[in-house]
């Protein structure tokens, strides 16, 4: 709607409506101008109202006129008076009825926005008081995440120097199968060398029964060296065997613990991954939780 209506066509508008017998409203005037706002009108409409009386009141100062013909003019603009003035009455009455109900909305809407604003309020303090736990909870995490770094770097370590003993432990291993073929090589040539003696005396002592007794007595002495030497050599080899097992055993349970402690150190990259995601996603609920 145009706002700044001229005042004397309101005034006319005002004057046409009263003229068709009609109590001139806001609705009724804007309605004949075709335009207008109601603040606009309204404000003009009392001043034509206040202007109207002082028009009547004018009105009554007649030139001198036959007495009936004045006593009846006079009836009549005072019945238009009194029209005017109901019609003034029941205008800032209606006037009155409308204000009293903008003040009631305009308080329900004061008494809506106290509820809002607090409401509002209620919502930042939530806000706030998430944003500080989850910055607490960051924090939390933050440290987990060091402490597990801490053990993660610790079983590296420990991975490292087993996977070193596991390396000494073979190489060790190693060393006694070397030296347990060895003394098998060596315990096998001294069984050969000794059988090939003793058949040799042998088919001595079918040509020289003689010698072969007094020779006899000496193979049969050197028969018991060689074989304190092979219990000699037996032993030593069955001590070799006893360490070749344990150095096995050894080194399986240390491969077993090594292995453990991969897939230990596995889990902890995993979880150490999984965390920063977690952090990742509390910051960004943080952080519209802030906005």
């Amino acid at each position: 709607m145009a706002v700044g209506v001229p005042e004397h066509e309101v005034f006319a508008a005002a004057d046409t409506v009263l003229a068709r017998g009609e109590r001139p409203t806001v609705e009724r005037v804007r309605l004949e101008l075709g335009r207008g706002s109601p603040a606009r009108v309204g404000g003009l409409l009392d001043q034509w109202w206040a202007r109207l009386a002082e028009r009547l009141n004018g009105e009554t100062r007649l030139p001198t006129l036959p007495g009936e013909v004045s006593q009846a003019f006079v009836a009549v603009w005072q019945q238009a008076i009194q029209l005017a003035q109901d019609v003034v009455e029941q205008t800032m009455a209606e006037r009155r009825q409308v204000l009293d109900a903008e003040r009631e909305r305009i308080a329900a809407a004061e008494d809506q926005a106290r509820q809002d604003l607090a409401k509002a309020h209620q919502q930042v303090a939530e806000a706030t008081a998430g944003r500080q736990g989850a910055e607490l909870r960051l924090a939390g995490l933050e440290l987990l995440l060091s402490q597990r770094q801490t053990q993660i770097d610790d079983l590296q370590q420990q991975r490292d120097s087993l996977v070193h003993e596991r390396r000494e432990a073979q190489q060790h291993s190693q060393e006694l199968q070397q030296e347990l073929q060895a003394l098998r090589l060596k315990a096998d040539q001294e069984r050969v060398a000794q059988e090939t003696y003793v058949r040799g005396v042998e088919d001595r002592a079918h040509r020289e029964v003689d010698r072969a007794r007094e020779e006899g007595k000496a193979a049969s002495s050197q028969l018991k060296m060689a074989t304190r030497r092979c219990d000699e050599l037996q032993r030593k080899l069955e001590s070799a065997q006893g360490d070749l097992s344990e150095a096995q055993q050894r080194a399986v349970a240390q491969l077993a613990r090594a292995e453990t402690l991969e897939q230990q150190l596995l889990q902890l990259r995993q979880l150490s991954e999984t965390k920063p995601k977690s952090s990742a996603r509390k910051k960004t609920v943080s952080t519209k939780a802030k906005t």
